[in-house]
């Protein structure tokens, strides 16, 4: 990996976001670091970095936004400076997952996996030959998931899906998976809106 004071802004896919983001200011010294480490960045954390973002400096500033959420609207408030970052700014994002990011953040920059125990699951399920047992199976198994979890879980599903299994999603299987995020966004219960998914598979046979 190119050393990271030669890497302009970025996003990093990390489990510990604290952890990454303290070696982060050691790593990039002696440029300053400002750090915005959340559990869930709101809008208010957002304004927050857009007036770091425009204090000027004579040479390279990082900002650092770490948490392990991130809400659509406070994206969305950052996009024209991501694309147009003020004179010496760069800017780092650490999420546990990229699934956390609108894919308009994700197209402004390029993601970096660090070393981490975070990858992404393999799914025995296989999605072309499902039946009610197994969705019933699969569902229990997952029936104290988390929010974040979930969406870990949901892009396995895909790649299982797509990759593995090489099926080509119908408008409806496409269209749980982009409701399925959204649900989760809006902290439905995980296992409901897994099911919505994997139900599908079973329905469209």
């Amino acid at each position: 990996m190119q050393a990271l004071n030669q890497i302009k802004g970025h996003i990093l896919i990390a489990t510990n976001i604290e952890a990454e983001a303290e070696k982060l200011e050691v790593d990039l010294k002696p440029f300053r670091v400002v750090k915005f480490i959340e559990e869930n960045f709101k809008i208010e954390h957002a304004k927050a970095v857009l007036t770091e973002a425009y204090i000027s400096e004579s040479e390279t500033k990082y900002i650092v936004l770490a948490a392990e959420e991130f809400t659509s609207v406070a994206q969305n408030s950052l996009l024209k400076l991501l694309e147009e970052p003020p004179r010496n700014i760069e800017f780092i994002i650490i999420s546990p997952t990229k699934s956390n990011l609108l894919p308009t953040v994700r197209s402004r920059l390029p993601i970096l996996k660090v070393n981490t125990t975070h990858e992404m699951q393999e799914i025995e399920l296989s999605l072309s030959r499902i039946d009610y047992a197994q969705v019933f199976s699969f569902l229990k198994e997952n029936a104290r998931i988390k929010k974040i979890e979930a969406k870990e879980l949901l892009e396995a599903l895909f790649y299982r899906a797509t990759v593995i299994d090489m099926l080509i999603l119908s408008p409806v299987q496409l269209e749980n998976f982009d409701k399925a995020y959204r649900l989760l966004e809006l902290n439905s219960r995980p296992q409901s809106v897994l099911a919505m998914v994997v139900m599908s598979f079973v329905r469209e046979r």
